[in-house]
C-alpha cells in the first residue's frame, strides 16, 4: 500500500453495492435508524445519546475508514443498486492476523427491508470477500438466542452453530447470553472421512 492512499472497498451483488459509510449518508443512516427504532433496539447495545448526531456520524466514517487501512476491519452499509437507498449495515471486525487468520461479522437492516433476502446477499457477498480477498480462515457471528430472523441468515449462508457464550455482549442495557455460529473457509465438521 502507497503511504496516504486510502483503500476504496466495494463489494457488488444481484441487488447490492456494499461500500464504506460517506459523510453523505448521515441523513440516510439517521432517518433509517429513527423509523427502524423498536425493530433494532432489542438486538443492540444501547444507543448513545448523540447516536443521531452529524459529529457522531463523522466519526463513525473516520473510523470505518481507518478500520480498513488498518486491516482490523470492514464496516460496510448496504445500498440498493436499484435506487441507491441505504437499507443497512454489515461489519467485518475484530480482524485477527497469523495463527487466527479469523474475524467476527455482524449487521442489521431497516426494518422495512427486512425479511427480503438483502442480509442473506450481504452476508454471503463478505464472507466470499473474506476468503478470497482477506484470506480468512473463519468468520464468527453471535445473535440472541430469541432471534430467529439473525439465526437463520447464518444458517442459510453456511454458518454452523458452535455453543453458547455466556453474558456474552450488554444488549438492550443487560448482559445477555448469545448463540455462535462459525463459517469456516475449508470446513470439515460433519463429514466422517479422514484425509
Amino acid at each position: 500500500m502507497i503511504f496516504g492512499r486510502r483503500k476504496r472497498v466495494a463489494i457488488e451483488t444481484e441487488r447490492l453495492t456494499l461500500r464504506l459509510p460517506r459523510a453523505a449518508d448521515h441523513a440516510p443512516w439517521a432517518n433509517l435508524r429513527r423509523e427502524s427504532a423498536d425493530f433494532l433496539k432489542p438486538w443492540e447495545p444501547l444507543w448513545s445519546r448523540d447516536h443521531f448526531t452529524r459529529k457522531a456520524f463523522s466519526n463513525r466514517v473516520y473510523s470505518a475508514q481507518r478500520a480498513v487501512d488498518s486491516g482490523q476491519g470492514l464496516p460496510l452499509f448496504l445500498i440498493r443498486r436499484a435506487d441507491q437507498c441505504l437499507i443497512g449495515a454489515i461489519t467485518l471486525d475484530s480482524i485477527q492476523r497469523g495463527p487466527a487468520q479469523t474475524g467476527t461479522i455482524g449487521y442489521w437492516v431497516g426494518q422495512k427491508f427486512a425479511r427480503q433476502g438483502y442480509m442473506r446477499e450481504a452476508v454471503l457477498a463478505v464472507v466470499h470477500h473474506a476468503f478470497t480477498e482477506l484470506d480468512l480462515s473463519r468468520i464468527q457471528a453471535g445473535c440472541l438466542p430469541e432471534n430467529k430472523a439473525s439465526r437463520g441468515v447464518l444458517e442459510k449462508t453456511g454458518f454452523k452453530y458452535e455453543g453458547v457464550a455466556q453474558s456474552y455482549l450488554q444488549i438492550a442495557g443487560r448482559w445477555r447470553s448469545h448463540v455462535l455460529y462459525a463459517n469456516l473457509r475449508a470446513d470439515r465438521r460433519g463429514k466422517t472421512a479422514v484425509g
